[in-house]
């Protein structure tokens, strides 16, 4: 089985990071409700990465604790360069 190493709290030009695979260039935030109430400040946070050349998935807490299984699938699919749709940002309901 291969294994991917992932950095946590790691910065990346003005921002830290949750997880990061420099290796797969892959930047993983897991968001909380705050941050559907700071949708443009998230917006120019990704494309910040994504300019540096980082794939950005985001995930909902309550998805990482609900659907472990399902969200290290995404993550793995996505280090083997086998992608996904990435995970919707903004779950319907989510933040209200």
């Amino acid at each position: 089985m291969k294994v991917f190493k992932f950095r946590r709290l790691q910065l990346i030009e003005k921002y830290i990071v949750d997880f990061v695979s420099f290796e797969k260039r892959i930047v993983i935030e897991l968001d909380g409700g705050q941050h559907a109430e700071n949708l443009e400040y998230d917006e120019q946070r990704t494309a910040c990465l994504r300019a540096n050349g980082f794939i950005v998935l985001r995930f909902w807490n309550n998805d990482v604790i609900q659907n472990t299984e399902g969200v290290l699938e995404v993550i793995r699919l996505y280090c083997l360069q086998v992608r996904p749709p990435p995970p919707d940002p903004l779950p319907p309901g989510e933040g209200e």
